[in-house]
């Protein structure tokens, strides 16, 4: 993990909104952990391909959460993915 991490920062999704607010993300090399808290059924979308949505938290503020969208090949391979996993 520590050579996967050399050279980033760690932004916690809790903290997240308020750092696209006062910093450009853009020229930073960032990272950032959630738990799956809530997953919606897969939906189709108008053009018929199928999406999934999963609602994100660092469980270091449970009001504060960020919706994922899955479309494409990350759906597909990941859509599966339980409730409750990092």
């Amino acid at each position: 993990m520590d050579r996967k991490m050399a050279n980033r920062k760690l932004i916690r999704l809790s903290q997240l909104k308020n750092k696209l607010a006062t910093e450009n993300l853009e020229e930073i090399d960032w990272v950032t952990f959630g738990v799956i808290v809530r997953k919606v059924t897969p939906q189709s979308a108008n053009n018929g391909r199928t999406f999934s949505i999963w609602r994100l938290n660092d469980l270091r503020d449970l009001n504060e959460c960020v919706s994922l969208f899955l479309f494409g090949e990350v759906h597909r391979e990941h859509w599966k993915t339980d409730q409750g996993m990092v």
